[in-house]
């Protein structure tokens, strides 16, 4: 957290298109306040593959440069805009700005911002906003996931991949967990998965099929992308679900429009930046469909079936370390950057 009449503050930052690991963390001006926008001193903050995307260019959102990455943070409030009533100062939140979370502070706009139950911890509340807004959007609102159903959940070792295994189960569903090891595959049953399947995700079709039965899996949660799409697609039911969250893989799959046909599977497309990132405001009735899914899930956190899981954390000057973590597949569920509640003077980093 920024000191109070400091006018500067620690932050990554991106000035031409590159690779994450190459960032400088400099000494840069305060974010201005914005119309709607809220201060937030940052306690936590995500780290994920897509920032990796942004940095380089590659990835569909593009920010003016230059710019600080980081879209999922979590802290206190410490400034509202006029006409702002969702929250105030001191309030305990999470939120996701388009950019500049790998910071001190950031103004996020308010339909970004969410109220946090008082007993969540900022390193558990950083992971809201966009995994478990990106689980249960795919899986409630594009997937029309129903009690009974089988799931099948990718990459379910990462953030929002165990994110998806708590909300499938809280919707009703039996899960299938896909995981690189042994280690995770017992995070995940520990998350709710009834099954927990370890292996790359080629190898693992006839594992699934057994466990799935002769009808298949209702709906497949894909994060990854590559082998991970070609073995949902076989494994599918008729009239299956698979809903395309990301590539981690690194590999866009081609759809076999022959086995759209024959199964009569819907492939479904799901970015949650386009419900929350668009620019619209006001921006019904999104806004009330976004803030009634954030009012859910902390229900069931609050309820105990929603775990958040940070095994990793670094301070914000260990974002190198962090990505590196994340790249290399380390982490378990989320890994958070720390600020602590009160930064010295700003560390110069080349």
């Amino acid at each position: 957290m920024t000191p109070p009449g400091k006018q500067l503050m620690r932050a990554i930052v991106c000035r031409a298109w590159a690779d994450y690991a190459s960032l400088p963390l400099e000494a840069v001006p305060r974010p201005a306040m914005r119309p709607r926008g809220v201060r937030i001193a940052i306690r936590a903050a995500g780290v994920s593959f897509a920032t990796t995307l942004i940095t380089s260019g590659q990835h569909q959102t593009k920010p003016p440069l230059p710019f600080t990455p980081g879209t999922e943070v979590a802290g206190v409030v410490t400034e509202c805009a006029p006409g702002v009533t969702r929250v105030r100062p001191g309030d305990r939140v999470c939120a996701a700005p388009e950019w500049g979370g790998h910071a001190e502070e950031v103004v996020a706009l308010e339909h970004n911002v969410f109220p946090i139950p008082i007993e969540l911890p900022f390193a558990g509340a950083v992971q809201f906003p966009l995994s478990y807004g990106t689980a249960y959007g795919a899986l409630a609102w594009r997937a029309d996931l129903a009690a009974g159903e089988t799931l099948l959940v990718f990459g379910a070792g990462g953030a929002v991949g165990l994110a998806a295994v708590e909300v499938g189960k809280a919707l009703g569903a039996r899960v299938i967990a896909c995981v690189g090891s042994a280690e995770k595959a017992a995070v995940a049953r520990a998350h709710g998965a009834d099954q927990a399947l370890v292996g790359p995700p080629e190898t693992l079709r006839d594992e699934i099929r057994q466990i799935a039965g002769t009808r298949g899996v209702d709906v497949v949660f894909d994060p990854v992308g590559g082998a991970a799409f070609e073995v949902g697609m076989r494994v599918a039911a008729a009239h299956a679900r698979l809903v395309v969250i990301g590539f981690a893989s690194g590999t866009r799959p081609m759809v076999p429009a022959n086995i759209l046909l024959v199964k009569n599977i819907d492939v479904i497309g799901f970015y949650f930046g386009r419900y929350i990132w668009d620019g619209i405001v006001p921006r019904l009735p999104w806004d009330d469909r976004v803030a009634a899914t954030f009012t859910q899930l902390f229900q069931w956190y609050e309820a105990g079936l929603l775990k958040p899981t940070a095994s990793l954390r670094f301070p914000l000057e260990q974002y190198r370390e962090a990505m590196a973590s994340v790249v290399a597949r380390r982490g378990i569920g989320k890994v958070v950057l720390e600020m602590t509640a009160n930064s010295s003077s700003p560390a110069m980093d080349g």
